[in-house]
């Protein structure tokens, strides 16, 4: 894909400091992304190296965070430093994709790029990049905006949901809408009705593309982004981002630019889902994790880690502390200990650790976010 002589393929991977449905790290441990939590990589490390066959190295470009930005390089030895951006505050994924998209357009015109969460479990890499080859030849063939679609296992309240409509041309399923993060009762109706799917994050769409797309949804956004675009290999970028990405609206590039092209109606909008062929999990919630540890649980279904342990009637839980741990007539628990916080919660309410990050804000606890 990276090799076609009508385009190239740029991964733009995100990489924010704070797993917000997963647990609020204090700064001297390390964010999730720069964890080994499924294999002796890095979440980071596994992502870039699954997309290493579909781009060089030297097109790949990181958005993060000030915390992030020195240790990420250190684990990314061979990605252009000058491609790690990090962001001066949080503006969730539309400014920092869009600016991808503007820094992109300037240097290569036919540009396609994919959003990538950095925090995704890939079981099957052929199946993953042959759903990126097709994702990426559909996006560079006119106004089209490409979507991964996981296929739900579980009614979740933690995902926002796509619903898909009938086959295009191209034999991908029509996006009908975006829909948010739902209730219980709502993710229930869609796992039964069969044609909704987990929205992962993971988007493709040319530079063009998705530059059109602010301009049109998020038009001062976008403004402030051309501008920050245009100063990028000159010394005056570090403080142009510093001035003006502050001013760009915090919204997502679902809410900022997918759900109002969604609006124009199946068939219309150009936006296409392709249903994930290769297993995935994002380890995004301690449900997750417990899930994706699957074989790593006890005859009742624990996920113990401890220095030593004890359970009775116990079942479904996932504990975590380095002391001795006693688990007795507990069902569903998450209990989460580092040496300067404390977790307790079930694994169906998990998604809600978010709230923490919230409060913790809210406190200005700041050493513990």
């Amino acid at each position: 894909m990276a090799r076609s002589k009508n385009f190239n393929f740029y991964p733009v991977i995100l990489a924010g400091g704070r797993g917000t449905r997963f647990w609020p790290l204090s700064r001297k441990r390390k964010a999730k992304q720069l964890l080994p939590l499924n294999s002796n990589q890095s979440m980071i490390q596994e992502t870039v190296a699954r997309l290493l066959p579909l781009a060089k190295a030297k097109n790949f470009w990181v958005i993060t965070n000030d915390d992030l930005r020195v240790p990420i390089a250190q684990q990314l030895k061979k990605l252009n430093k000058k491609q790690i951006i990090a962001e001066p505050v949080g503006r969730n994924t539309a400014p920092a994709i869009g600016l991808a998209a503007f820094l992109l357009l300037r240097e290569d015109p036919a540009a396609v790029l994919g959003l990538f969460p950095s925090d995704h479990v890939v079981l099957d890499l052929d199946r993953f990049q042959a759903d990126m080859h097709r994702a990426a030849a559909i996006a560079a063939n006119g106004e089209n905006i490409v979507v991964i679609g996981i296929p739900p296992t579980r009614a979740e309240t933690g995902y926002g949901y796509i619903e898909a409509g009938a086959k295009s041309k191209d034999g991908v399923l029509q996006v009908r809408r975006f829909t948010e993060k739902p209730d219980a009762a709502t993710a229930a109706k869609f796992l039964k009705a069969g044609n909704y799917y987990w929205n992962g994050g993971i988007f493709i769409w040319s530079a063009r593309t998705l530059v059109n797309a602010l301009r049109e949804h998020l038009p001062k956004t976008a403004a402030l982004l051309e501008l920050i675009a245009a100063s990028y290999g000159t010394k005056k970028f570090a403080k142009t981002l510093a001035k003006l990405y502050p001013q760009c609206e915090n919204i997502s590039v679902d809410y900022a630019v997918a759900e109002p092209r969604s609006a124009k109606g199946e068939g219309k909008s150009g936006i296409y889902c392709i249903p994930a062929s290769f297993g995935w999990n994002d380890l995004g919630s301690w449900t997750a994790l417990y899930e994706h540890r699957a074989g790593q649980q006890d005859e009742n279904g624990n996920v113990i880690t401890a220095k030593n342990r004890f359970a009775l009637n116990a079942k479904g839980n996932f504990i975590y502390s380095d002391k001795f741990v006693a688990a007795v007539d507990v069902d569903g628990l998450v209990v989460v200990e580092t040496d300067d916080a404390l977790l307790i919660t079930t694994l169906k309410n998990s998604q809600d650790v978010g709230k923490v990050v919230k409060y913790l804000d809210e406190k200005r606890i700041k050493k513990l976010v």
